[in-house]
């Protein structure tokens, strides 16, 4: 089956890490399926994100503008389901971006929000067509 078997992302702070990621994938239909003293998997479908630090981490700061994962782009069912998201988000430590151009930021027939978090991970909230 084609597709994304996992995504690990590797964080400095879990603790903020497992509280914004944990929020976010919780509202987007992830389940909590393993957790570990320093890291979590959340699974959807037949994929799972987890989230981990390491000891060999060669640098405590994430730049997504650097070489290397810019944004993780979820589906988010209707455009209301995107809209709920960004009006909560904020008081679950992520930080809407784009909101000039919210919710068509992505051009005019693509209806998404993003989101960066507390240590500079983007993410994309995408509503369903139709």
């Amino acid at each position: 089956m084609p597709g994304f078997h996992h995504v690990e992302l590797w964080v400095a702070d879990f603790g903020s890490a497992a509280a914004e990621w944990g929020w976010l994938l919780d509202r987007l239909g992830f389940r909590l399926e393993e957790e570990w003293p320093s890291g979590q998997s959340w699974h959807v479908g037949g994929a799972y994100l987890t989230i981990t630090t390491s000891p060999n981490l060669s640098s405590r700061v994430h730049d997504r503008r650097r070489a290397g994962l810019n944004h993780l782009a979820f589906h988010a069912g209707p455009a209301s389901g995107v809209d709920a998201i960004m009006a909560d988000a904020p008081a679950r430590g992520w930080t809407p971006l784009y909101q000039e151009r919210y919710p068509h930021a992505g051009g005019p027939g693509h209806y998404a929000g993003w989101l960066e978090n507390s240590a500079g991970f983007k993410a994309e909230v995408v509503a369903s067509r139709g």
